[in-house]
């Protein structure tokens, strides 16, 4: 399977270095750069890829929005948006997330660990993994209480679904989450998704946030 990148960054250097990267690889090609948030939407619905590596930071429209107006389009659902940043904390991470990305990397990101950072977010898995993805929640989870009418949504889940979804929320995988409660990794999937419909949540990260902002999982529990 052929992974379809959109390069959207402001520095000419940094889409070239990806660019070089990827076309060293047979199963990633870049079939679009972008150096701004309007010109990066633009390129997605023209081009139709598989995941588009944001810059947070650029002129105009920033990376937030451009992953917001990507997310709010029912056209381009397939479409997986990561954010590039250069911080590991940062309150900008937190509210792409919230806005629809299904993850986040840092620019000094290992070529490998590039390569199968896009591939994973192509087969639909978001980047929850790391650490510092957990870290970044649980950060901005701490300086907010629980929404009210989110925690109140929660009340349309199941409990083994919301047992499933807080299991997610501390970075479990679906083969993990089985191993937690007793169940086959393709039940937890199930699950997972049953989740995401219910809650209208794009993909697993968006369930992470809405876990913490609703107080189904608090910051540091493990």
């Amino acid at each position: 399977m052929t992974v379809r990148v959109v390069l959207a960054d402001d520095q000419t250097v940094v889409r070239a270095g990806f660019r070089a990267l990827f076309d060293l690889t047979d199963d990633l090609v870049v079939v679009a750069e972008a150096a701004d948030g309007a010109r990066a939407v633009d390129a997605v619905r023209t081009t139709r890829p598989d995941v588009v590596l944001m810059d947070i930071r650029m002129p105009d429209v920033d990376g937030i929005e451009a992953t917001r107006r990507i997310a709010a389009d029912r056209a381009l659902d397939g479409v997986r948006v990561v954010m590039l940043t250069t911080y590991q904390v940062n309150e900008y991470v937190f509210e792409a997330l919230r806005h629809g990305a299904a993850g986040f990397l840092l620019k000094d990101i290992e070529p490998d660990e590039l390569r199968t950072a896009v591939r994973t977010v192509a087969a639909g898995q978001g980047l929850l993994a790391p650490a510092v993805t957990r870290s970044v929640v649980e950060e901005f989870a701490r300086l907010k209480a629980p929404e009210a009418q989110g925690a109140a949504r929660l009340a349309e889940l199941t409990d083994r679904e919301r047992e499933v979804m807080a299991q997610v929320a501390r970075g479990l995988s679906n083969e993990e989450i089985g191993r937690a409660l007793a169940m086959s990794p393709l039940t937890a999937k199930t699950h997972v998704s049953r989740a995401m419909i219910k809650l209208g949540a794009r993909d697993r990260a968006q369930l992470v946030v809405f876990a913490y902002e609703t107080g189904l999982v608090r910051a540091g529990e493990r």
